[in-house]
């Protein structure tokens, strides 16, 4: 276990070099949630009918979302993936630890360093701006508390898909494929484009059964009071039995992959 909590520190301490790249990517983020804003705005100011969340809490939710999109699994770890590619994996494979805890490890890394540089500022801007497009503090402290727990779980569930997509390249070389699918699936089933409860009924019914509604929905109606606290342990186990069910489906493949794994180069 010591080891790879040192993987995490040595990855997470490399990852917090790259400031300049996190703002970038939170001066997009915020250019995108605005957007999104504006678009939910209009579409809140020309409704007369009566939505599941209510305006404030929506734009909370989006902002929620694009502060937090490092942390999604829209794309696998670049450096295991070029490894694999030019052959170079067979090195990871004489490491004295399970390849799949040890790439588990690192997307726990890149999935926290670059959110938290990113996200800071985010939150800070949005929490300035006009009254009509900005966010909304949570309503108490155990929303706040709903909150990290359910990013926790988001987490979980984030690692494991990334393994899934750095796994995938064993068997496809270019990766590009799933990585190109995945990232569609995970953005638009998350709620990170919209938000799950203004999604049609029957169709919202069945994406609160999958994983990725862990991923930005619960975790964005803990903050905004939408869960109350008092259901967290549900919809944690719920987050931990996804990230458990993907952690061994893709231990599996890994293992399986594995015993005839051909390595072509030099």
């Amino acid at each position: 276990m010591k080891a790879f909590l040192s993987i995490i520190k040595i990855r997470f301490n490399l990852l917090l070099q790259y400031r300049i790249a996190a703002f970038a990517g939170a001066v997009t983020q915020f250019f995108f949630g605005t957007i999104m804003v504006m678009v939910l705005y209009g579409f809140y100011s020309s409704s007369g009918v009566e939505t599941p969340i209510n305006y404030k809490s929506a734009i909370t939710y989006i902002w929620i979302g694009q502060a937090m999109l490092g942390m999604l699994p829209w794309n696998g770890d670049s450096e295991i993936q070029n490894l694999i590619r030019t052959g170079n994996v067979t090195y990871e494979l004489i490491r004295p630890m399970n390849l799949y805890n040890y790439w588990f490890a690192r997307a726990f890394a890149l999935r926290t360093a670059p959110t938290l540089l990113r996200s800071i500022p985010l939150f800070i801007i949005a929490l300035l701006l006009p009254k009509d497009y900005s966010m909304e503090l949570p309503l108490n402290t155990l929303a706040f508390i709903g909150w990290i727990v359910a990013t926790f779980g988001a987490l979980l569930i984030s690692c494991t898909i990334t393994n899934i997509i750095n796994i995938t390249t064993l068997y496809s070389i270019s990766g590009d494929g799933i990585q190109r699918l995945l990232s569609s699936i995970v953005t638009l089933f998350s709620g990170m484009i919209v938000p799950l409860p203004l999604f049609p009924d029957k169709l919202k019914q069945l994406l609160n059964y999958l994983p990725f509604s862990g991923l930005v929905d619960i975790p964005a109606r803990f903050f905004t009071g939408e869960i109350l606290i008092n259901q967290l342990p549900k919809y944690f186990l719920f987050q931990c039995s996804w990230a458990l069910v993907i952690y061994i489906i893709g231990q599996w493949i890994l293992n399986r992959k594995i015993k005839d794994l051909i390595v072509q180069g030099g």
